[in-house]
């Protein structure tokens, strides 16, 4: 039976041929236990029939017993890769004082993470899809740990073959305090660079009064299926240049998922922009469960009474909205 993708049916002879595509995880020797199961439940669900290339990300060098207890999980290709200083360490001309102040303010409001996650955010909204090892590769992949469900046709030949530049499972609002001066600074873009904006953007999904305010709505990105010549793009690559001229990677804690989020949002087309309804999915504390005959169809082990889809704090409804004529 052809699988059927938001109404779009995606022929099973479509699994001959293969996209330009790789599967993404930033992570750390530490992160073993997760990497594990991440990879298993991927190739579990989806892989195992497809066998897309895995590239692994750090910081620092990947040590043997990684590298091995990692290789044996996949017949597919895996590459290690070593990311360099100069994409992943605050940069000198961050004004360091300020920047732990903006971490000990958050510290204070009890904000999860306050004193962390700078240069990874920094990293994944701007660099990753430089690395040598993705410069092969036009669609990402980037996975986490649970999947509840079989993924039975291919995600990365359905964004190629419709035209989409970004997927995602979870949408939510994002902290306020970790972003202040996220959107002036999206805004002051918008004003000198109308020529990036696409005439029919999602602007109705960042903003509830046309691009005035930031709503705090983003796509969650520890899951996301992207094209990465979008994100080389020049609309792209002006913006992240733009921002990180700002600083607010370091003095707030500008994260890759509004940015992203912003992006996709204001230079694609809205119809390029994809919601997964049948990936199954869990980053705790937050789940997708599909509904339905996606849930039959794709064997979920979830319950989707605890997807997280309709809760007071998610985007669905705003995004779905968009849609309604």
């Amino acid at each position: 039976m052809p699988a059927n993708v938001s109404g779009l049916a995606v022929s099973p002879a479509l699994a001959t041929r293969r996209a330009n595509a790789t599967f993404v995880l930033l992570c750390r020797n530490s992160d073993l236990k997760g990497v594990i199961s991440s990879i298993r439940h991927v190739e579990d669900r989806f892989n195992r029939k497809y066998k897309y290339p895995w590239v692994l990300l750090n910081e620092q060098p990947f040590t043997d017993e990684f590298k091995t207890r990692v290789r044996i999980l996949t017949d597919a290709p895996i590459q290690f890769g070593q990311i360099s200083p100069d994409d992943w360490y605050q940069p000198a001309w961050i004004d360091e004082k300020r920047a732990e102040q903006g971490r000990l303010a958050m510290m204070r409001q009890h904000i999860i993470y306050a004193g962390v996650y700078r240069n990874m955010c920094r990293f994944n909204s701007g660099f990753f899809f430089q690395h040598e090892l993705l410069q092969p590769y036009r669609y990402y992949w980037r996975p986490d740990v649970t999947y509840f469900c079989d993924v039975d046709y291919d995600p990365f030949l359905f964004m190629q073959d419709n035209d989409k530049v970004y997927g995602w499972t979870l949408s939510l609002l994002e902290w306020q305090p970790t972003i202040p001066t996220l959107w002036s600074a999206v805004r002051e873009f918008m004003d000198e660079h109308p020529e990036y904006v696409s005439a029919n953007n999602s602007m109705e999904f960042l903003s509830d009064n046309g691009g005035l305010n930031y709503n705090l709505c983003h796509f969650w990105s520890n899951f996301e299926i992207a094209d990465m010549d979008f994100w080389r793009g020049d609309a792209y690559q002006a913006f992240f240049k733009h921002l990180d001229s700002k600083g607010g990677f370091y003095y707030e804690r500008w994260g890759d998922a509004p940015v992203h989020s912003m992006a996709a949002a204001l230079f694609a087309r809205k119809d390029q922009i994809h919601f997964f309804s049948d990936m199954g999915y869990m980053h705790p504390p937050f789940q997708h469960c599909p509904y339905g005959s996606e849930w039959v169809k794709g064997r979920c082990s979830c319950n989707p009474q605890d997807s997280f889809d309709y809760q007071p704090a998610s985007c669905l409804r705003k995004f779905q909205g968009m849609f309604k004529s």
